[in-house]
């Protein structure tokens, strides 16, 4: 799709770094981004603001000796922060690191290990005193910011305040690389082994990204977004930063996602980035209220969402024209709109990306007029290798692929990618970066896939066993299986969670085992009384949890049910090799299954 807007090509900006030169070259005096500060409210940003903050950065940097090539890591949530730290260490050549604020600090440590970052900046002291404990592998760090006040002088010299560290003044800002081809950030990803891999990405591999998905959808410096992933999830940072760098349009930071809500109506943004987490909250909310309410105000809704959606076949070329269509403006103020008014009331289209959405959730929010383009990718790929438009978009399917990214089938339809957006390789990691590549430089992803009559994209399923939560997290569970199974207690388990809010799990347990356990702490000795006793379901919990420790923070079990009968070959549970069988042990279990996500 051809631009309108005022969008910056890749031929001038070169870099990351440089794309944002150009912008403040271009747009001084725009409103760049919009941050809650706090005793004040909602506060603008104009394209020379952040540049002044930047420069001033990069002064603080140069005054502790960071030199090209250094890696620094940020744990702070979406702010303008964000964005001066990435521009200020790009500008000197330096590698950011992004770290999610939620992670575990033992996670965090390994990666800032592995990484070999030299400077950290995260949001608060409550996150430097939860790395007490792992102290030992921070010994790199050569500078520690802390955005807020600290309270007194930390005994550790290398821990500052911003204020305290930050210089007032600083000269012009400075773009010390041109090679676009130069690695510009490691960003770290679960791996099969339970520890993350840092993917190395460069300048060309996000900028090239960014410019594909502009030609997919156009934006303008009328468009605001609203920010709420993380902006350590490459879907953010290509999508919800460079991109709307690239194209001028001006970003809102929320402030959390518990205040969601209010910073929709607030903000009133035009463009939303999300995985599905936050539609199937919303699409919660909706029928839960609709559960609660007449029976005609739930009919009146459903006949609204038909409507709708056979509207949109009918835009889209693929459905009649209908009369029920002429009732449409009485649908949309009366059901429509109003639930759009709860987004803020101007969206014009939402992108779904990280993990599949449902049917239902695309089909509601479809038929009530806000646009879902559902999408695919992986870090590996900066993200984004397809995505549907505006004026093609089959929900159900993830798209077809963006400019210059080549998409095929390879052996047992796994789905392979090639294009200018593919990563660099992992980080330390020259044998997991050759196992991601075919003998002909292809990245295989992993995913199997078909691909329609149309040139749309469709996953199928996954060569390895990976869970892909609701919000985007990937997870090996065959790893954590293997982690839970060290424990006596435990004879067979099942990890679940694919296109789920939270991981949860099936477990079988020695009857011997768990009677013991029971006796020890006065509870019941039977297997089969478990689920029946809170206290019992706890300890059960309480043991896998502890099992799994060393996994990513996102990595945890929230709940599980323990089946009273173990999985074998005679039942059918399992193969005559031994291996579990998926799909049969969720049939088997499907009451079970339903009672461990009851209410999300």
């Amino acid at each position: 799709m051809a631009q309108k807007g005022d969008v910056i090509a890749t031929q001038i900006a070169k870099t990351l770094d440089g794309l944002f030169q150009e912008r403040v070259r271009r747009s001084a005096a725009a409103v760049a981004y919009r941050n809650f500060d706090e005793p004040d409210g909602w506060k603008d940003y104009t394209w020379g603001d952040v540049e002044k903050l930047v420069a001033r950065w990069q002064a603080g940097f140069e005054a502790d000796g960071l030199q090209p090539g250094d890696r620094v890591a940020i744990m702070l949530r979406n702010s303008v922060n964000w964005i001066v730290f990435d521009q200020a260490a790009m500008g000197l050549d330096l590698v950011t690191v992004p770290l999610y604020t939620s992670d575990r600090p033992d996670n965090i440590a390994y990666i800032l290990h592995d990484s070999g970052a030299k400077v950290l900046v995260f949001e608060n002291a409550d996150q430097w005193t939860a790395f007490n404990e792992v102290q030992d592998q921070l010994a790199g760090l050569k500078r520690v910011l802390c955005i807020n006040p600290m309270s007194g002088a930390s005994p550790d010299a290398r821990v500052n305040s911003l204020a305290d560290w930050l210089p007032q003044t600083a000269g012009a800002v400075k773009h010390v690389n041109l090679d676009s081809t130069k690695l510009t950030s490691i960003i770290y990803t679960s791996g099969t082994t339970g520890k993350p891999k840092g993917v190395m990405l460069s300048h060309r591999n996000m900028l090239e990204n960014a410019a594909a998905a502009s030609q997919c959808f156009e934006i303008t410096p009328s468009d605001l977004f609203l920010s709420f992933l993380p902006m350590s999830h490459t879907l953010e940072r290509t999508a919800g930063c460079y991109l709307t760098m690239m194209t001028g349009a001006t970003v809102a930071y929320a402030r959390s996602i518990a205040l969601l809500g209010e910073d929709l109506v607030a903000v009133r943004p035009t463009i939303m980035i999300s995985v599905p987490r936050i539609y199937e909250r919303v699409y919660g909310s909706i029928k839960t209220r609709l559960a609660e309410g007449p029976a005609f105000r739930k009919k009146l809704f459903e006949f609204a969402v038909e409507v709708g959606w056979a509207r949109f076949e009918h835009q889209q070329g693929r459905g009649p024209w209908k009369p029920s269509f002429l009732l449409w403006p009485i649908l949309d103020r009366l059901v429509a709109g109003k639930v759009m008014a709860r987004l803020g009331g101007r969206l014009r289209a939402a992108v779904s990306g990280g993990a599949a959405l449902a049917p239902d959730i695309a089909r509601l929010f479809v038929g009530l007029g806000l646009p879902i383009l559902q999408g695919y990718g992986l870090t590996e790929t900066s993200p984004v290798v397809s995505t549907n438009r505006l004026n093609d978009n089959i929900p159900a399917s993830i798209g077809k692929p963006v400019p210059g990214v080549e998409v095929k089938l390879g052996e047992k339809d796994a789905l392979l990618v090639k294009g200018p957006n593919v990563m660099l390789g992992y980080w330390n990691l020259p044998d997991a970066t050759k196992a991601m590549f075919t003998a002909d430089g292809w990245l295989n992803t992993g995913d199997t896939a078909r691909i329609d009559e149309t040139g749309h994209l469709y996953i199928t399923g996954r060569l390895k066993e990976i869970i892909v939560m609701s919000n985007g997290e990937k997870i090996p569970p065959v790893d954590m299986e293997a982690a839970i199974l060290q424990d006596g207690l435990f004879e067979q388990v099942m990890v679940m969670g694919e296109g789920r809010p939270y991981l949860g799990a099936f477990v079988v347990v020695s009857k011997e085992q768990w009677a013991k356990v029971a006796g020890q702490i006065g509870l019941t000795t039977g297997v089969g009384g478990i689920m029946q006793d809170e206290a019992a379901q706890r300890v059960v919990l309480d043991r896998v949890q502890r099992q799994i420790k060393s996994f990513p923070g996102y990595a945890k079990i929230h709940r599980v049910a323990v089946c009273a009968e173990p999985w074998t070959v005679e039942n059918g549970l399992l193969t005559p090799t031994m291996k579990l069988k998926r799909s049969k042990v969720m049939e088997v279990h499907k009451k079970e299954f339903e009672d461990l996500y009851a209410g999300h």
